[in-house]
């Protein structure tokens, strides 16, 4: 019996089934420690009207000059900084269809595995472009000097293509002695092959139902968990033909995370007059992805869900500011990237 038999389908018990299979990419990022999972964010947008689109309030450090105590020196006070950051839903729907041929010339084949397994992979892909999107956005943010302050570009050095040194490099731009904070690499595979052709990438290993040991499409360089996605931005120059890759590093809780929920997660339909007979899986997510440090603006008409284009577009994103106009330190904003060519 296959698993889009809508009279035996049960989206509870479907849920279970997808969120038992590994997510490789969100595990990876969740325990790379690049999302801090935030749970009280899906109360707060509850109590709002819309629950899509709330501010949160951000505490700053102390920070000041002691003074001299030698017994006639006033001892003067300052306030710690208080931020608000905004944070907007993102919401993603899509569905599958299945033949009752494809079932019958299967032999009554139960796709339920295969669904499970693909439904957790396209969500993995699908994640993984909003954060995309989201770094694209935030890198052309260029209040208080970010995108310069966080951007490492060897293009025009005289060796243009990472090596041994490139990543310390960039994250000690970025983040000074808090350098430490990065965690997590997104890079392109022409980036991964020379890493690997020095040899200082090395893939993680997974066992498959077969008790075979394969490589992933995770590694690991210099520590740092590495992603590897070719979806990540490049540009080919029209002159000489060579083309720049953007590699991104985020760090410790980059992203405030939560699964804010849907009503209907699963679904299906029965369509009889179409193929001779076919069911149709929806699938709905709305998850919260927000970048430390930054803040999403909303234009004169305000967005219900942004698209990945709107994530992608700068004037939605701004460096949070301060209750005493300062903006949000520049060292603890845990983004960084790599401009090279290869």
């Amino acid at each position: 019996m296959g698993v889009f038999d809508q009279k035996n389908f049960n989206s509870e018990v479907f849920g279970k089934y997808v969120e038992s299979v590994p997510r490789v990419k969100m595990n990876a990022l969740l325990k790379a420690g690049a999302l801090r999972t935030r749970g009280d964010l899906k109360s707060m947008l509850s109590a709002q009207t819309g629950g899509n689109f709330i501010s949160v309030p951000m505490t700053g450090r102390v920070h000041g000059t002691a003074l001299n105590y030698d017994g006639a020196t006033d001892i003067t006070t300052s306030k710690l900084t208080t931020y608000l950051q905004s944070m907007i839903v993102v919401g993603r729907a899509y569905g599958f269809e299945e033949l009752d041929f494809s079932y019958d010339i299967t032999g009554g084949h139960d796709f339920m595995a295969d669904i499970a397994r693909q439904v957790s992979d396209f969500w993995d892909d699908e994640d993984e472009s909003t954060i995309l999107s989201i770094l694209e956005g935030i890198f052309g943010v260029t209040t208080d000097g970010f995108s310069t302050k966080h951007t490492l570009d060897i293009t025009a050095d005289t060796v243009p293509v990472v090596g041994a040194t490139t990543l310390n490099n960039a994250i000690q731009k970025a983040g000074g002695d808090n350098k430490n904070l990065f965690t997590t690499v997104i890079m392109h595979s022409a980036v991964a092959t020379n890493l690997e052709n020095l040899q200082i990438l090395e893939y993680w290993k997974q066992t498959d139902s077969n008790g075979i040991q394969r490589s992933t499409t995770l590694a690991n360089w210099n520590g740092r968990t590495v992603l590897i996605d070719d979806n990540v931005p490049t540009s080919v120059d029209g002159t000489s033909g060579d083309t720049t890759y953007t590699t991104y590093i985020f760090g410790q809780g980059a992203f405030d995370y939560c699964d804010c929920g849907v009503k209907v997660p699963y679904a299906v339909a029965r369509v009889e007059e179409e193929d001779g007979g076919k069911d149709k899986l929806y699938i709905r997510q709305r998850k919260l992805f927000a970048p430390r440090g930054f803040s999403f603006v909303q234009p004169s008409t305000p967005i219900m869900s942004p698209t990945n284009a709107q994530l992608a577009t700068t004037a939605r994103w701004t460096i949070v500011k301060g209750e005493d106009n300062s903006y949000f330190n520049s060292k603890a904003i845990p983004f960084a990237r790599i401009l090279s060519k290869g």
